[in-house]
């Protein structure tokens, strides 16, 4: 059983004891924090907005009737957007001027898994400030409810459509070249909402689109973090079925790996970087990623003559990056690509969109361009968090065992062998109870020893 509250939002195992997993409890508690943080934040609205979507869970339909019975018995209007991936409730937050949002997914987690991912006015995840306040409300605050003549009421909204149209209309999303391209792509949904998005948007491109585990029941055909061992039956069919490429996404749309027309892996820390190349081609703007996301993009920027800035992990820390520094582009290195133009936020489907303009004006093949960005590889390790593990105590032990080398420490602490071009990372995670350990290097050998020396050290503590 596990309940974690971070920036990432309420997120946990399904059943259990409150306050130790994600119970009806912890659900209503937590939603009923929420509906007060967002009344706190709009007192001249007798009835603010709420947009609540969710992913194809199987748990998804219990939460969603706790979590808009909350809302309505709170006094706000929910407008109820269905299976939806999370970039489309941020982006349907905008389209109905709505005061907040809440999807209901545990993206890359187990299908035991759910969480509320709670959104702002701007579609954005909550900030530090925010949280703080919804903890409080939810710990201290006395629980009170709306009366019959205050309750929201429930409205029905399908915004899969407006998300699209959005994208189409994106300037740099090229229709005409990619339908000249004629790619043909394999989907692998994860019998999730990317199941349905995903093929409709590539429809409209004029992409053949050959479904796999495009079924959104929930029954996650694979471990749903998308990954290159997780998608061997992804690999294996676009090869034999003579494909441009695959695409693979989480259950909630946020995230985008992809496959080369050889069926091997382009590497989930590409995307970003590919999508940034294509971006800088045509604009200038400085770029973000965090802290654990690969170098490749900053050496990209600095090819293309623009600055990069590092940011602690977390969607919102590298939103308020880009916000500070006014990038182009942003995003996380497990395939989470913001484009600021259409919403600050990860979105899988505008990822597509560019990635497939960049490939159909390259006029070259996915291996090809792969080919063409800097050889880093990562591996990337976790060790349990257990009561007796001192996180500072790790933190103190690994500057000391590194002094003499740059270590930035935002965020948990990255050491950066710059002569090596190599670096690691160490830090909580904002999802599970476990220390990331994350390690980049030419080879994969060299990766692979530096994390190795890491763990030592933490081992021996």
């Amino acid at each position: 059983m596990s309940l974690l509250v971070s920036i990432s939002g309420i997120r946990g195992t399904i059943g259990g004891i409150p306050g130790k997993a994600l119970t009806p409890v912890d659900i209503i508690g937590y939603t009923h924090a929420y509906a007060h943080l967002i009344k706190e934040q709009n007192p001249t609205l007798s009835s603010p907005k709420v947009v609540v979507g969710r992913d194809a869970r199987i748990s998804g339909p219990m939460v969603e009737q706790l979590v808009s019975a909350t809302l309505v018995a709170s006094g706000i209007d929910v407008i109820m957007a269905g299976l939806s991936s999370t970039p489309t409730v941020e982006m349907a937050i905008l389209i109905e001027k709505a005061q907040g949002g809440i999807v209901i997914t545990a993206s890359h987690n187990p299908k035991e898994w759910n969480a509320l991912k709670l959104l702002n006015s701007f579609g954005e995840f909550l900030n530090h400030s925010e949280g703080k306040r919804l903890s409080h409300l939810h710990n201290e605050h006395p629980k009170s409810f709306s009366s019959i003549h205050s309750l929201g009421k429930i409205s029905y909204r399908e915004f899969d459509q407006k998300h699209i149209d959005a994208i189409l209309s994106h300037p740099l999303v090229e229709i005409e070249a990619i339908y000249r391209a004629q790619f043909t792509v394999v989907v692998d949904g994860i019998n999730s909402v990317g199941g349905i998005v995903v093929p409709k948007l590539l429809e409209q491109l004029g992409v053949e689109v050959i479904k796999l585990n495009c079924e959104a029941n929930g029954d996650f055909a694979h471990n749903p973090e998308p990954l290159p061992h997780h998608l061997e039956e992804l690999s294996s069919l676009v090869k034999s079925s003579g494909a441009s490429l695959g695409f693979a996404v989480d259950p909630d749309v946020d995230r985008l790996a992809i496959i080369d027309e050889n069926g091997a892996p382009f590497g989930e820390e590409f995307t970003l970087v590919a999508v940034a190349d294509y971006i800088l081609s045509h604009k200038k703007g400085a770029t973000v990623s965090n802290l654990s996301s690969s170098q490749a993009l900053k050496d990209i920027s600095i090819e293309r003559g623009v600055e990069h800035f590092a940011s602690a992990v977390g969607e919102v820390n590298v939103v308020k990056e880009m916000k500070r520094v006014g990038a182009v582009i942003g995003g996380e290195g497990n395939g989470g690509v913001i484009i600021p133009e259409l919403h600050y936020g990860r979105d899988a489907l505008i990822a597509i969109a560019l990635f497939l303009s960049h490939l159909a004006r390259s006029n070259t093949t996915v291996s090809k361009l792969r080919e063409s960005y800097p050889n880093y590889e990562m591996v990337k390790k976790r060790v349990e968090i257990t009561p007796n593990i001192d996180l500072q105590k790790i933190t103190d032990s690994l500057k000391k065992s590194f002094a003499g080398q740059e270590i930035v420490d935002i965020d948990g602490i990255k050491i950066i062998f710059s002569q090596e071009r190599s670096w690691v990372h160490i830090r909580g995670s904002n999802t599970e109870p476990i220390l990331r350990i994350y390690s980049e290097a030419p080879t994969a050998e060299e990766a692979q020893l530096l994390a190795q020396k890491v763990i030592e050290i933490i081992t021996a503590l």
